[in-house]
């Protein structure tokens, strides 16, 4: 029952104790008699007024007097079972007179009943010899209510008892008691089977001499194997009886059997299930019946109460386990239909406070004046009171507000005793209409009492093990899943359950708190876990309609026709999407409509209340589902991109954007079942997805496509195996001799660019944008580098280009691969414009009249505007995938590389070293063989017309961090590339291996010039015959035709 203290097994103290305990208590004990305590004391005094009890005639009396018996009785028998009360008490008590000097003055007493009651039911028994009068009469007067509550489910089914509709003429007629008192009706059979089994152990005799006792006696021993001491701890009948009462061995034994059957308990439970549910439909529709019918409310649920906590003892406590009668799965209805009843009761309190006001003074009060009017005798006292109490009853009015109706205790007492003048027990009607307008008032400003007196199951707070059980299982039953909340609601009742003697006991408010965070969690995820299986579902149907299964289907109808064409039995044909929908009967369940029925029954248990408040906190159960929709939602959408690491691998932006938009349409139907915001949900869970990490510090799906788009494709390209497709706006794989394990058309075409712009967001475009710029950054600085190298070169070409053959000569002291780094750069700003588009697409569609007003916003920047403005303005539009003038991404990525140890008029210097470096090294592309220009793709294999883009974008940006002049720097770039030794010398080569692809290369200064924004045909037209080029592009188209001949 309770844990040890720390110094009960401290080791030091381990022979102090064996002493004290050996010795105890240690003092001269003869003249110690504990007869006289307050019990002790009151039942001599009860019994010396020869008090009449008769629990159908003075209630309250009567029940309080057998409740102090048995609390007595279980006080003892508690106090017995601590095995260290010996020690205890003695450790005490020495520790009394080390600290004082003295022992304590009551240690002698207390130390006395210890020893007496060592075996507390013999003790009892002979105590109570002097009081069997008293407590059998009370005892024998529960034959009228005992036996007539303790019937069996067929009984009370034949009496179609709790039924509101068994008799509709009645409906509205005020539930009466035939023929015991009202509140009979709803006492507890648990509390009444204490009273029998107790008193009739401390007053036995009665049973040789009286029928109507032994057959209480044996009715309860038929009915329970134990009954609860205190909280789980219990007191087995059966086993006591047999060590008590050795001439009644057979009896206890044949009632034992019945009472391990269990049957009677199952049955009746089955019946209240059925009974408490028409009870509340009837209710939850009219409920004004709450007001005549409240006692059959109030029996429903002490009748519920009863065989709950029966089922809850006898499964934790019972030897023979075998059979299902201690095994109930539907048990959570009935508490259901108990927390339903108690929440009419709640709701329409002022109801049922109305109703019974107005009983009170027009129909109760004007009976009791009768039956006051005709007793013969009415001393003074007892008429002041009775008077008073009519005259308090008659003055009730709905008008005056509700007001706590009063009742005088002292009146059960005054007619009680055996020489009152006005006897209860001759005026039998009088103490049942007492009884029922007690009953009457308690239903005016007593309601949450009777709750508590009535439907408190708060000791479900000791036994965790057992209630866990049986929420699994409640749990694990698709059918019992919608009264799940009922375990939740249970652990309101538990603020109850803490003793008036310690009430800063926190063990059952911790206990509570955890039970109840646990099952709404747990229910919670069990949702949770049948939305993934729909969610699993749905994106496979989803996925049978993606576009790549239509081969196979059209694959098979070009078959089919060329076999039936040569006779041949053709193949046969697949299912097409959607024949699962097709049914032949309505009988045929799929496992789709089974998850969608587990779902329908679990979330009505989730929605079933808003909130619960539990010991000052507040449980939400929707919230619970909410943050297990977030978590898995973002998991889900993580795997199902289907990433692997190892072989870099990764689920294409379109399927991931269908299966995720199958995932979104199952999460937005559970709006139907639950009250939920799931619109929040994807916010929450979407716009984590935007960025880098999500809340919990995991990869996003951002991430996870930035890194393979930079990691995986543009490095391939890097390496020669992929090309960009200006024509196709589309990376594609070239012919190599180790094939890519994966198709870059079909990840960086614009419907996939579109669906990743989808996905992602303008916050995670952003993210890849910013990614690709830091790549563009470390080469522009491994660029700078090899300017810094080649630096004098440089300055003497720069001012040389109108010296061919000093260009020549200086052209051969550089060493470098600007033109690689320049071609990756180019590539990266490629993808980046793919991307930019896609963002575009995609927020035109979404947001049109915002595109359109950011778009005028950017076509109409005055030229004279301040930069910092400029860059602002062209920062929103990139940031809606317009394209800019100047890259502000990439002026913040390249401004963030100045140096500490240059200047800015040397950082100036490099860049337009830079732009000369790419200016004379551009010849050199004719050479490759790989740079011949290709009409269908619109480009070079070798991506140098990439070069354009990245010529102009890397001069906007360098030259804008620099304050220069981009158009003048972009004059000077074409100039140096035709000067001196440049292109238009290659057409004066005579090698061949040289100028193989002069044509191609020449078609390079198109590209820049219809890339830029700062340069004009005119400007090239001054450089460049424009006759070079257009014989340029006839002699590329020529190539292309005779080589594809």
């Amino acid at each position: 029952l309770f844990s040890k203290p720390s110094y009960l097994v401290d080791k030091n103290l381990e022979s102090v104790v064996k002493f004290i305990v050996r010795k105890f208590p240690a003092i001269e004990t003869r003249n110690n008699n504990v007869s006289s305590d307050n019990v002790s004391e009151l039942l001599n005094t009860i019994d010396a007024c020869q008090v009449f009890f008769d629990v159908t005639v003075n209630f309250d009396l009567t029940k309080n007097y057998l409740d102090l018996v048995v609390t007595y009785t279980t006080l003892m028998m508690l106090l017995s079972r601590i095995e260290e009360r010996k020690a205890i008490i003695g450790l005490y008590n020495y520790a009394h007179e080390m600290t004082h000097g003295a022992s304590d003055r009551e240690y002698p007493r207390l130390g006395q009943m210890i020893v007496d009651y060592e075996n507390p039911l013999k003790k009892m028994m002979e105590e109570f010899v002097p009081h069997g009068k008293s407590l059998s009469d009370a005892l024998i007067s529960l034959q009228m209510v005992y036996p007539r509550r303790n019937l069996s489910a067929d009984q009370w089914r034949n009496a179609q008892l709790l039924s509101l509709i068994s008799a509709p003429s009645t409906m509205l007629n005020p539930a009466q008691s035939d023929t015991v008192s009202m509140p009979c009706e709803y006492l507890s059979l648990d509390c009444m089977e204490k009273w029998i089994v107790f008193g009739f152990v401390l007053c036995h005799a009665v049973l040789n001499t009286d029928p109507a006792a032994l057959s209480l006696w044996k009715l309860a021993l038929q009915s329970s194997t134990c009954l609860c001491l205190f909280r789980d701890e219990v007191f087995h009948i059966h086993k006591a009886c047999e060590d008590l009462y050795n001439k009644r061995l057979n009896d206890i034994k044949e009632c034992k059997e019945q009472a391990l059957s269990g049957t009677m308990h199952r049955e009746r439970r089955k019946f209240l299930r059925s009974a408490l549910k028409e009870l509340a439909t009837v209710l939850s529709d009219q409920p004004g019946l709450l007001g005549p019918k409240a006692l059959f409310v109030f029996m429903a649920l002490s009748f519920a109460r009863d065989e709950i906590i029966w089922l809850l003892r006898h499964a934790d406590n019972i030897q023979k386990k075998s059979t299902d009668d201690f095994i109930d799965k539907h048990v959570a209805e009935l508490i259901f239909y108990m927390e339903e009843l108690r929440a009419h009761i709640r709701k329409y309190g002022p109801v049922m406070q109305r109703y019974y006001v107005q009983y009170l003074s027009g129909f109760d009060a004007v009976i009791l004046n009768e039956l006051v009017q005709n007793l013969s005798v009415c001393p003074e006292d007892e008429s002041i009171i009775m008077s008073s109490f009519v005259n308090t009853m008659t003055s009730l009015s709905v008008k005056q507000g509700i007001q706590p109706a009063t009742y005088d205790t002292r009146l059960p007492a005054y007619t009680s005793v055996s020489k009152a003048s006005l006897g209860i027990a001759d005026h039998r009607e009088l103490g049942k209409m007492m009884n029922t307008i007690i009953f009457h008032t308690k239903m005016v400003d007593s309601l949450v009492e009777m709750l508590v007196e009535t439907s408190d199951i708060s000791i479900f707070c000791f036994y965790s093990r057992a209630f866990e059980k049986m929420f699994q299982q409640c749990l694990e039953l698709p059918s019992q899943s919608r009264h799940s909340i009922s375990f939740p609601l249970l652990c309101t009742h538990f603020m109850s359950c803490t003793h008036e003697l310690c009430p800063e006991e926190v063990r059952p408010r911790n206990q509570c708190l955890s039970l109840c965070n646990m099952f709404l969690d747990e229910m919670a995820k069990q949702a949770r876990n049948l939305i993934t299986d729909i969610c699993t579902e749905q994106c496979t149907l989803s996925d049978q309609l993606l576009p790549k299964h239509c081969a196979k289907t059209i694959s098979q109808a070009v078959n089919k026709k060329s076999k039936k064409l040569t006779g041949k039995k053709g193949e046969p044909e697949r299912e097409k999407p959607g024949v699962e929908s097709m049914r032949k009967n309505r009988l045929l369940v799929t496992n789709l409509d089974k998850l969608h029925t587990a779902l329908s029954e679990l979330c009505f248990s989730i929605n079933y209340v808003p909130n619960m408040v539990v010991w000052e906190h507040t449980f939400t159960p929707r919230e619970y589902l909410t943050s297990h929709l977030e978590i898995r939602f973002t998991k889900s959408i993580v795997g199902m991109t289907m990433y692997n690491q190892a072989t870099q691998e990764i689920a294409k932006p379109s399927e991931l954007l269908t299966s995720v938009r199958s995932y979104m349409t199952v999460l937005q139907s559970i709006e139907n079942y639950v009250q939920i915001d799931i619109t929040r949900v994807f916010n929450n869970v979407l716009l984590q997805q935007t960025q880098h990490l999500d809340s919990h510090g995991e990869p996003t799906i951002t991430s996870l496509y930035t890194n393979w788009y930079l990691e995986t494709l543009l490095r391939q390209v890097s390496n020669g195996h992929i090309a960009y497709f200006p024509a196709m706006k589309a990376f594609v794989n070239l012919p190599t001799e180790n094939e890519l394990t994966f198709n870059a058309e079909e990840y960086s075409d614009i419907s996939e660019m579109r669906s990743l712009s989808e996905l992602l967001g303008p916050y995670g475009m952003k993210f890849l944008s910013e990614s690709l710029m830091w790549h563009i950054s470390s080469q522009v600085a491994e660029l700078k580098k090899l300017v810094v190298d080649n630096v004098e070169v440089l300055n003497q070409m720069r001012t040389s280009f109108d010296k061919p053959e000093q260009m020549a000569a200086l052209f051969k002291k550089l060493s470098c691969t600007v033109l690689k780094r320049m071609t990756i750069i180019g590539v990266i700003l490629s993808f980046r414009s793919l991307a930019q588009e896609a963002l575009r697409d995609v927020l035109s569609f979404h947001i049109p009249f915002l595109v359109s007003s950011v778009e005028d916003f950017k076509d109409h920047i005055p030229r004279e505007t301040d930069m910092k403005v400029a860059m602002n303005v062209y920062e929103l539009s990139s940031a809606a995938g317009l394209p800019c003038e100047i890259d502000p991404a990439l002026v913040v990525a390249l401004s963030s590389q100045k140096s500490e140890n240059i200047s800015p008029e040397e950082e100036y210097k490099i860049a337009c070293l830079l732009m000369v470096f790419v200016a004379v090294s551009m010849p050199t592309l004719a050479s490759n063989v790989m740079s011949q220009y290709s009409p269908a793709i619109e480009g070079h294999c070798n991506n140098i017309h990439c070069l354009a883009k990245a010529v102009n974008q890397i001069a906007a940006a360098l030259f804008t961090i620099h304050k220069g002049s981009i158009e003048d720097r972009l004059k000077e770039f074409l100039a140096v590339s035709l000067a001196s030794s440049s292109l238009l010398k290659i057409g004066q080569e005579t090698d061949k291996m040289t100028t193989r692809n002069r044509e191609s290369v020449y078609l390079l200064l198109d590209m820049i010039v219809q890339e830029s924004p700062f340069l004009t045909m005119d400007l090239l037209e001054s450089c460049f015959p424009y006759v070079l080029l257009r014989n340029a592009y006839h002699a590329v188209y020529k190539q292309s035709i005779s080589s594809s001949a």
